[in-house]
């Protein structure tokens, strides 16, 4: 299950485990004009964990999950995807 809300300065996704136990904790995807961060809970250490990625990188990985094993370059994805 997943959620999306618009903000006044980011588009904000939450990524919900409903699967079978181990649960994880929910994900935030918020997404900037000018990056993305992706956050988790973490109760090991008891903080919640933060990456931050540029657009391009965003766009990267967008790409890269629907590829098969390999190196690409952007130039690549392009031809095949219209990214």
């Amino acid at each position: 299950m997943f959620s999306v809300e618009h903000e006044f300065d980011a588009t904000v996704v939450t990524l919900v485990d409903e699967g079978q136990t181990p649960l994880l904790e929910d994900v935030i995807v918020s997404s900037f004009e000018e990056c993305v961060t992706v956050e988790q809970y973490d109760p090991r250490t008891k903080q919640t964990q933060k990456i931050t990625l540029s657009i391009t990188q965003m766009r990267d990985l967008i790409a890269a999950v629907s590829l098969p094993e390999g190196v690409y370059s952007r130039a690549d994805v392009a031809e095949d995807d219209g990214i």
